[in-house]
């Protein structure tokens, strides 16, 4: 019988792994600002501020801006965002008249600066998962342990990943993003803003932006995982060999 230790092992390495693999694509994919200018054109967000931005309670001339400076407005949010919420009340757009106008509301801004703090954590959690995988692969290495099958490992996670898609179906995707939102920011900060109230949230076409955001950061991060799981499988058995 396996010692309790020798059990928790692999999927403790296998999940701080996984862990890594989404804090890498995530940074990846904010050098890119997420793909805002491919999904800008694929979910026609100009027609979308064309529509929504005349409406908006707050702010003028927003259907004005260009596609061009729609990318450099998400840019600043995202730059921000990554930088700890830093810089998020200085975004502003021009309006038709030349004048200058703050982007985000104050509701708008602690929002964001909420959202800046779940992507610290993020860092610092995919930090410590790759301190601690690290540590459990040198032990792995020096050891000679052996991995389990790979056929096993994608087994597992194609069923976690398939348990997953079929409990988002089942509620709605609508239905888990906001019920994610109502669990995860504290309940005075408002965290839903409807067109006529938000400028942020016509610049993302929230929540539809989101789904593709989602959907690149899932497969940019197998990507990584898969790509990296089968380097350090292949230095695994190279070891044993010698």
């Amino acid at each position: 019988m396996r010692h309790p230790s020798r059990l928790l092992f692999w999927p403790a390495f296998l999940i701080s792994h996984l862990l890594l693999s989404f804090l890498l694509a995530w940074h990846l994919l904010a050098q890119v600002n997420f793909g805002y200018a491919l999904a800008h054109p694929l979910l026609d967000i100009q027609q979308h501020i064309h529509t929504y931005g005349p409406e908006n309670r707050y702010k003028q001339g927003f259907d004005e801006t260009s596609p061009e400076e729609h990318r450099a407005l998400f840019a600043a949010i995202i730059k921000s965002i990554q930088s700890s919420g830093q810089g998020l009340e200085d975004i502003e757009y021009q309006r038709p008249d030349g004048s200058d106008s703050r982007l985000l509301r104050e509701p708008e801004v602690v929002h964001l600066e909420d959202v800046a703090l779940l992507v610290d954590a993020l860092y610092w959690a995919g930090a410590g998962a790759g301190a601690l995988g690290i540590l459990l692969g040198w032990i792995a290495y020096r050891q000679r342990l052996r991995p389990p099958r790979p056929a096993r490992v994608l087994a597992g996670f194609a069923l976690v990943l398939a348990a997953g898609g079929s409990l988002l179906a089942l509620l709605g995707p609508v239905k888990v993003f906001y019920g994610l939102h109502d669990l995860i920011f504290p309940p005075e900060h408002t965290w839903f803003f409807y067109y006529e109230d938000s400028l942020m949230t016509t610049l993302m076409k929230a929540p539809d932006l989101f789904g593709v955001i989602g959907a690149l950061w899932l497969l940019v991060s197998l990507v990584f995982w898969g790509l990296s799981g089968w380097a350090l499988l292949q230095l695994y058995r190279s070891r044993r060999a010698v």
